[in-house]
This record gives structure tokens, sequence and C-alpha cells, in this order.
């Protein structure tokens, strides 16, 4: 028996609406925790270069989680998968906020922040794919639009973090708060995902076709063009992601403003990236990736060099927009471009993606010693460098269907 149009119709309108809704809640857990930065090194006393290399944890963790995603698909499908994913992110938040406020403990943050950054990686790769399977069965152009939810999760929960902040609530209750409310909201949100059998693990199959496989995957790393894709994710990316780590931080140490002025700061820049992602959609459309990529790597690069530079707050201000809005849309438009060759879109994505990861892994302990060493914002320099190569990069963005005219969206 087939479902009528309109049963038709509200499914995918629900599957939609679910997948939205996963991506404001991992947005809202992770800005929840790096809204708390300051209060979290004031709490541990750590110094800078200890700070970057707790955050480590959630980098190597974030990574892992990439990893695995796939085979937990596989295994679980993509509710039970989410609702673990989900387990993990929360149980890491709350175990995060006890070694800060109960029992206060910098390696048992670590652990926690590897937890936390385990559900949050595999989840990442999980609501993307499941977002790209709610747009093709669509019809429309929906990842800008779950990506912009993402950043408005961050928007939300960096406002609740200087909320907490002000009020003086403990990172413990603070963070539980936030660990049930992304919890609930998954449980409820796979309900309205396609409810599919996991396919089975082939344990069976050929030798020679897990090796053909595995060459498949490992091939597209000798893909020039992928490889400079790759470039503008880690520039774009790691002014993302630095953003995310240090800038609360930077604001506090380096411009001299409060742990609250310091959330609030977070807050403009995951606002202004929210802004980026919702408007770049038309905008790619009309005057094409290349062209955008630029003009996005030229305002983040003027944007970094106001925050560092600034001898005012409110032109600091200014410089947190611009450089929100310079690394808005990196990653969505480098992840399109890894899928434009549909031979092998799945190993070209998630290679650019361990790329994307990378500057996770890497970009909070690099700028925590060179923090340490020389100050927080001389290191953001480091930024401003690889920013500048993304857009050097720019054109293997373009899309090989459209030849010149690049007009295409990112999808």
């Amino acid at each position: 028996m087939t479902e009528s149009p309109v049963t038709a119709r509200s499914a995918l309108i629900g599957w939609r609406t679910a997948v939205f809704a996963v991506f404001f809640v991992s947005g809202l857990g992770l800005a929840s925790w790096m809204s708390r930065v300051p209060a979290v090194r004031d709490g541990l006393q750590l110094n800078t270069a200890q700070v970057g290399l707790l955050i480590f944890g959630l980098s190597a963790g974030s990574v892992l989680g990439l990893l695995i995603a796939a085979g937990l698909l596989a295994r679980l499908g993509a509710r039970r998968a989410m609702l673990l994913c989900a387990t993990l992110l929360t149980s890491g938040l709350v175990l995060m906020g006890a070694g800060v406020s109960i029992v206060p403990s910098a390696p048992f943050v670590f652990a926690a922040l590897a937890v936390f950054g385990m559900g949050i990686g595999a989840l990442d790769v999980l609501m993307n794919v499941e977002g790209a399977a709610a747009e093709r069965a669509i019809g429309r152009t929906l990842m800008p639009l779950m990506h912009a939810c993402f950043s408005l999760g961050t928007v939300v929960g960096a406002l609740g973090g200087a909320a907490a902040s002000a009020l003086r609530v403990s990172v413990f209750w603070h963070l539980l708060l936030i660990a049930v409310l992304v919890l609930g909201t998954i449980i409820v949100a796979v309900r309205y995902l396609p409810a599919a059998t996991p396919p089975a693990v082939a344990t069976d199959a050929p030798p020679r076709l897990w090796r053909a496989r595995l060459r498949e995957s490992l091939a597209v790393w000798r893909d020039r063009k992928l490889l400079l894709i790759g470039v503008i994710v880690l520039g774009m990316t790691f002014a993302e992601g630095s953003a995310n780590d240090w800038l609360a931080l930077a604001s506090v140490d380096g411009h001299g403003l409060s742990n609250t002025d310091g959330a609030i700061v977070f807050g403009v820049f995951v606002t202004a990236m929210t802004v980026g992602r919702v408007i770049g959609g038309p905008l790619l459309d009309r005057f094409g990736r290349v062209l955008v990529l630029r003009v996005c790597a030229g305002i983040g690069i003027v944007g970094l060099v106001l925050f560092i530079l600034a001898p005012t707050t409110p032109l600091m201000f200014v410089g947190t927009v611009l450089w929100g809005l310079g690394a808005s849309l990196g990653f969505p438009v480098g992840m399109s471009a890894a899928a434009d060759d549909t031979r092998n879109a799945a190993a070209r994505v998630s290679a650019v993606a361990i790329i994307g990861y990378f500057a996770f892994l890497v970009g909070p302990p690099v700028l925590g010693l060179l923090g340490e060493a020389w100050g927080i914002l001389t290191a953001l320099y480091l930024i401003v460098a690889l920013m500048v190569l993304a857009g050097l990069a720019a054109p293997a963005a373009r899309p090989a269907a459209s030849g010149a005219t690049d007009s295409r969206s990112p999808g």
C-alpha cells in the first residue's frame, strides 16, 4: 500500500525538520562548552599552553568520532547511531562540568572532552549524511540552511554561556542543563528519520573487494584539485575552530574584557557565522564559488587583523564580525566541491573532512603554545596566513560542469 502524496510530503517535512533540530543542538552543545573556556581556565588554574593541551582532548576525540561514524551508520542505522552519539556527547558535557566545578581535575576534564568530542565528531558526519539524503529526497538545496541551523545553535549556546557567567551559574549546572536539552531533542528528532534497517556487514565479502575499496579511498589523496580544496577547508576551518577555542579567552587576556564580555564576543562571532551561512546560498548562486570564497578570505583576513590590533572595544567587535563572515562558507562549500565528482564522492568528502578536522586537532595546542610564548593575539597571525592560502586555493572549488561561469550553488 503506497503512501498518499500528503502523507509522503508530511514525512519529508518531518525528516527535514528533524535534521535541522540535530544540527541546532549540535551547535548548542559545542558553543555552550566554548563559551565557558575562560571559567574553565580559572577553575582549573591553567595557563594558556595548558588550555591548548586541554582542548586537544576535544580535537582528538572529534577526529576519532569522524573515523568511526561510517561504521556506526552501517551497523546501527541513522536512528540508533545518532542516539549513541548523543549519549556520548551529553555524557561528556556533564563530566566536563563535574571536572571543573565539583572535583576540579584537568586530566578528568581532558578525558571528558575526548568523550564529548567523539560524540560530536561522529554526529557531525551522521547529520551531514542524513541531511544530504533529505535534500535529495525533497529536491531542494537545503544544506546551507542546515549549517545555518548549526550556527544558530552556537549563537544560542554562546548567549546562554554569557548569561550563565553573568549570573555566576557554575559550569556543572550550566552544562548539565544543556546536556538534558540536547539529549531530549535528539531522542525526539530521530523518531522522524526514515526507519531503515542498517545494511549487513559483509564479513564474507571477497578480500579483493575490500582491497579495491581501500585503493579507491586512498586514490583520492593523489587528486591535486581535491588537495587544494582541502587547503581551502583547512584555512577556513582553522579560522572557525580557532575562534571557537580561543576567541573568548583572547578577548579576556588580550583585550582586558571580563569573562562575561568574552562570552558575548564569541556570541557576536557565531552570529556573524550564522548570517554568512544564511545569505551564502543566494550569493553563491549569483557570483559562483571562486569569487565568493576569495571575498570571504579577504573579509576574514581584514577582520582578524582588526581584532588583533584594535585599539578600542568597538573596533574589536567590528573585527569579530568580519572574522565570522569570512570564515562562514569555507566548510560547506568545500564539502560540496569535494562531492562534485560523483564517481567516488564519499571517499572525497571523507578526505576533505579529515583535512578540516586536522585543523581542529592541531589548532588548539599550536595556538596555545604560540600564545604562551608571544601572547594569544600575536598567535592569531597564524590564522591570517592560512586564510591567505585558502583565498589563493579558491579556484579549486570551481564546479567542473559549469566551466568558467561557476554559477552553481554549493548544494
